[in-house]
């Protein structure tokens, strides 16, 4: 009989050790979590080698090499051919107007519009405002830019 109680007395204390921690630690965190606060002067802007005239300020992850959450600054002009992304993506433009064209449709996207990529979906972007584009993009898998072969006229 003591030792059955001896091994519930364990049992219980195994258990509740980790719990008894996790609430004394969640108490720090007020609600667990983390917090992710970067200010616009904050950004840390590069160029992107391939893409002359963009620059990239990631936030979250690297998007050379997985999952990530990036601002884009486009040049006026700046436009890509038709092309696919390997990872899913969704992104909303900041400022400047961006165009899109999706299975033959034009679609033009003003500051504060949502746009989304999912199963390697085929597009053009181009920004077509005076004053440039910024647009923020939440990428679930390293960020790619792969042209399509388009048929010979």
């Amino acid at each position: 009989m003591r030792k059955t109680i001896a091994v519930v007395a364990l049992g219980a204390a195994a258990f509740l050790v980790p719990v008894l921690a996790g609430a004394k630690d969640e108490g720090k965190h007020h609600g667990g979590g983390k917090a992710n606060l970067v200010a616009a002067g904050d950004l840390k802007w590069k160029e992107d080698a391939e893409h002359p005239g963009v620059q990239v300020a990631p936030v979250s992850g690297d998007p050379g090499k997985g999952a990530s959450k990036f601002f884009i600054k486009l040049p006026s002009g700046f436009s890509v051919p038709l092309h696919h992304h390997t990872a899913d993506h969704w992104g909303v433009v900041i400022s400047g107007t961006m165009a899109f064209n999706v299975d033959g449709q034009d679609q033009t996207l003003p500051a504060g519009s949502f746009f989304g990529y999912t199963g390697k979906k085929q597009h053009t972007t181009k920004c077509t405002d005076a004053a440039g584009c910024l647009i923020f993009i939440d990428s679930h898998g390293k960020w790619d830019v792969l042209p399509e072969k388009t048929a010979a006229k």
